[in-house]
């Protein structure tokens, strides 16, 4: 699909979307847990709807109601229709990589069916902790990707600087077995918030994860215990797309539903912007943003990968140099995003070059409009409509479908805002 982005003045207020971080978290520990749970998310997208599903075909029951999921815990000694259920994780990662060591601590048979650039994204070196501990799985990069076994209890060890979510999906699991295990964290450990919400998570699930010295004490034969509602807050993730939004334009724009104590890392959208000069206000669950006299600045992205698309749009039409570092992991998203958004950078006018771990742009820029590509990457999509708002001329975005991976609404709040959308399906 493609979409017709205007100039505009976006102003006005949007409400941020379920945190789709939280929402595959809340999901998965209902699951698991003793008795019913009512999931408050007033949202889906693709990656939610990926997670809901593959723990249906586990066994759980989930229903739709209105703003919540309803989950019925899974049968941990049932096994699926025919002995293997097939998990259809779609293109999400956290999907992905959350249930494949609980399928090993239930000792299931599954078949998973990644899609997209999910396959080549490395599964080391979780897949040999799995596979040295009990389980049995296809080689990487297989479609569709088996896993069987039982995981068995033990010492662990991750390392931190590859991937959160490796650590989230064997904080899931490994309470499940029948003795305590360690997990010990080696490296340095990138995105350390997203483990932040994992373990909140799993304490308001009644479930123990203590994190002392690099190290993971998880007791085993612990039950996920719900208290009947569990509530998914706003993402911060992508209200920094509006949020950015009102930086680099004429307007004001306001972003409401947000747990201002949020243990989300990508709250660091707020500090980041007033840094860059911004004007922010923070009222309530609410935050405005309006711009100021923007300027270069240093970024260290190590906990905040997610923001880098939105981060280096605003960069581009700063005053001087910014460099952004330690994104290194940006290469095995949905995209090698550190490639696409210099891309879409250039192909709007913008001075910007890569570095085998970041970002160097040269601010300024008046961006010229034309046509981009979203390279099949949500955030690539969203970051582009937004630049395409402050551009001279409309931008074209190819494969804009991509907002749907998260923000299956994102053009009707763009709409809401002010913006002028086109749909075309050519």
């Amino acid at each position: 699909m493609d979409v017709k982005i205007f100039p505009a003045r976006l102003s006005g207020a949007v409400n941020a979307i379920p945190s789709k971080s939280q929402a595959h978290r809340a999901l998965i520990c209902a699951a698991l847990a003793d008795k019913p749970t009512r999931v408050e998310c007033n949202g889906e997208s693709d990656d939610i709807l990926a997670t809901a599903a593959c723990l249906s075909a586990l066994g759980a029951g989930i229903e739709r109601e209105s703003g919540a999921y309803v989950v019925r815990p899974l049968n941990r000694g049932r096994e699926g229709s025919g002995g293997i259920a097939t998990l259809p994780c779609g293109e999400s990662g956290s999907t992905f990589r959350f249930i494949l060591p609980i399928v090993g601590a239930l000792g299931r048979k599954a078949s998973f069916t990644p899609k997209g650039r999910l396959p080549e994204r490395p599964l080391s070196p979780l897949y040999e902790e799995l596979v040295s501990h009990g389980a049995e799985l296809s080689p990487q990069g297989s479609v569709p990707f088996y896993a069987g076994g039982r995981l068995t209890p033990g010492r662990y060890t991750l390392d931190a600087g590859v991937s959160s979510q490796f650590i989230s999906g064997l904080l899931f699991a490994l309470p499940l077995l029948d003795g305590d295990s360690e997990l010990t964290l080696t490296g340095t450990a990138e995105s350390f918030p997203y483990i932040e919400l994992t373990v909140a998570m799993l304490k308001e699930f009644g479930v123990k994860a203590d994190f002392d010295g690099g190290v993971f004490s998880i007791p085993g034969g612990q039950t996920y215990r719900s208290s009947g509602v569990a509530r998914v807050e706003g993402d911060w993730s992508n209200a920094a797309f509006w949020l950015g939004a009102g930086a680099i334009g004429p307007g004001s724009v306001t972003c409401a539903a947000l747990d201002l104590k949020s243990k989300q890392g990508d709250r660091a959208i707020l500090e980041l912007l007033a840094k860059f000069g911004a004007n922010v206000k923070m009222d309530g669950s609410s935050v405005t943003v309006s711009g100021g006299k923007l300027r270069g600045i240093e970024i260290n992205a190590k906990d905040i990968p997610d923001l880098v698309p939105m981060l280096a749009v605003i960069a581009a039409t700063a005053e001087g140099t910014t460099v952004i570092r330690n994104a290194g992991r940006l290469r095995t998203k949905e995209s090698d995003r550190l490639a696409s958004v210099s891309a879409l950078l250039r192909a709007l006018g913008a001075n910007t070059d890569e570095t085998d771990d970041g970002l160097v742009l040269r601010g300024g820029a008046v961006f010229s409009g034309g046509e981009v590509l979203s390279y099949g990457d949500h955030r690539i999509a969203m970051s582009a409509a937004v630049a395409a708002t402050v551009c001279a001329e409309p931008v074209v975005i190819h494969g804009a479908e991509a907002v749907n991976k998260s923000y299956p609404g994102f053009f009707d709040d763009l709409r809401l805002l002010g913006g002028t959308v086109q749909f075309s399906s050519l």
